[in-house]
């Protein structure tokens, strides 16, 4: 299949090429920083940014939620949420 895009230089708010299933963990960061992430299950999910600082929690994210948030981390400890895939 021929991809018209195959040239265009991929930027953070260029759409996503892959998705890889996310297994929240306490301690294990993500293998790469992705551009989003989707939750297709709902519930709380905690993370830390790829910039740093605090852990933040996202409360009550909907099913089939796409949250724009570059994360380094997906915490076991407090999230809810399920069938996470991180969008690179």
């Amino acid at each position: 299949m021929a991809d018209q895009f195959q040239g265009t230089l991929d930027s953070v708010s260029s759409p996503a090429t892959r998705g890889v299933a996310v297994v929240p963990h306490d301690a294990n960061a993500l293998a790469d920083v992705p551009k989003a992430l989707f939750v297709g299950t709902g519930g709380n999910l905690v993370a830390r940014g790829a910039g740093g600082g605090a852990d933040v929690t996202f409360k009550s994210v909907a099913a089939g939620s796409l949250l724009p948030f570059r994360a380094s981390h997906v915490r076991a400890t407090g999230t809810t949420a399920s069938d996470i895939v991180a969008l690179y």
